[in-house]
């Protein structure tokens, strides 16, 4: 190597030690002032106080609960009937207007009955003929005037008269259409001088009593576990009433696998309409105390139902705690709890969507006034 070639590679090596030593240096100095920052940023965050989110809590408690079925009834009068004339004939009479009470035995329609009371006047003369003919043999056997055979011959003849008066007067009778017991009359499209078929709907009774039926349909498990004398809760006017199960339907339907039932309503005034639909609720197992939390309180999410518990940490602060919960019904605004909390429980209930694991709270719950 000569001198020059030998001068020329030092002073290469010479650039390239100095380039790396620059390059070391910068490291030095960048990792110098990286820490500075972390050390002022961490001098920083102890001035600054942990974040905290805002809620207010509650405590899960324990509440009477039965489960119970709720069903759509129907109500039914305690008698109800459409009414229809037997015998053909012209109306001579309307006795009754669309939604009066009428009484028992009230003639509500009554038909002409011209040619009946004429037949039923030459047959009670016929019929005074008959005793008056059974009177004279039954005196003129007595004077050996007359003949046993002759005195029941007269007898049959009167009972015969007798009898077409009496069948008459039943005609008669059939064409004045009468109410069979206290009820209200329904709509009616009848008319003094109108020809009615036999069979014609004239009107419906619904009957007048301090009591109602109500019909409504539960499924077959939940009929299972009813009984007649037990009570439902029915809703009229927009309160509460109390009704007794009468009967129980002995069939399931096949298309809807229902089983109707009938309760009696009674004693509530104002009585609903006869036709009209209610609310029923029958319970279908004894109460018993479940774990309830308000509504709020309950986080649904894809991995399941979750509430947010608040208790003290080990270094003392109010934290909230993650707690999975199976979730049964709901009563009003809260929720019954069948698994994951006990009754004494604090949870998160306005603002709980707000929270994570670990976070610290913040629990603005108002005190009772007492306390």
């Amino acid at each position: 190597m000569t001198s020059t070639s030998f001068a020329s590679f030092a002073r290469r090596a010479l650039a390239s030690l100095l380039l790396l030593g620059l390059v070391v240096g910068a490291g030095f100095a960048l990792f110098a002032w990286k820490q500075g920052g972390l050390a002022l940023a961490a001098a920083a965050a102890t001035q600054h106080p942990e974040p905290s989110e805002t809620v207010e809590g509650a405590v899960a408690r324990t509440r009477s609960y039965a489960r119970s079925t709720t069903s759509i009834g129907t109500v039914r009068a305690l008698r109800s009937i459409t009414l229809r004339n037997e015998l053909a004939g012209t109306v001579r009479k309307v006795g009754f207007e669309p939604g009066q009470i009428v009484e028992v035995d009230a003639v509500l329609v009554e038909l002409d009955v011209a040619v009946e009371q004429a037949e039923l006047a030459a047959l009670q003369a016929e019929s005074h003929l008959a005793e008056s003919m059974l009177k004279r043999l039954q005196e003129a056997q007595q004077k050996q005037g007359a003949s046993a055979a002759d005195v029941d011959r007269a007898q049959a003849e009167r009972d015969k008269a007798v009898a077409h008066v009496a069948r008459t007067s039943a005609l008669i009778d059939r064409k004045r259409v009468k109410a069979p017991f206290r009820a209200r009359a329904g709509m009616a499209d009848l008319h003094v001088g109108q020809y009615l078929e036999p069979g014609t709907q004239l009107t419906t009774l619904q009957g007048v009593d301090d009591a109602v039926h109500i019909d409504f349909a539960v499924t077959q498990d939940a009929a299972a576990l009813l009984a007649i004398g037990g009570e439902v809760v029915v809703t009229v006017n927009g309160g509460d009433v109390s009704a007794k199960i009468v009967a129980i339907d002995s069939r399931v339907e096949s298309a809807t696998r229902n089983t109707w039932i009938r309760a009696l309503l009674a004693g509530g005034k104002p009585l609903p309409q006869p036709g009209a639909s209610v609310r029923v609720r029958a319970g279908v197992e004894a109460a018993h105390e479940v774990v309830v939390v308000p509504v709020t309180a309950l986080r649904r999410s894809p991995a399941g139902d979750l509430v947010y518990l608040l208790a003290p940490a080990p270094d003392g602060k109010l934290r909230a705690t993650e707690r999975r919960v199976t979730a049964g019904a709901s009563l009003g605004d809260e929720i019954i709890i069948k698994m994951g909390i006990i009754a004494g429980e604090r949870v998160a209930a306005v603002g709980s969507f707000k929270l994570r694991e670990g976070v610290l709270v913040n629990d603005t719950t108002p005190t009772p006034q007492g306390k």
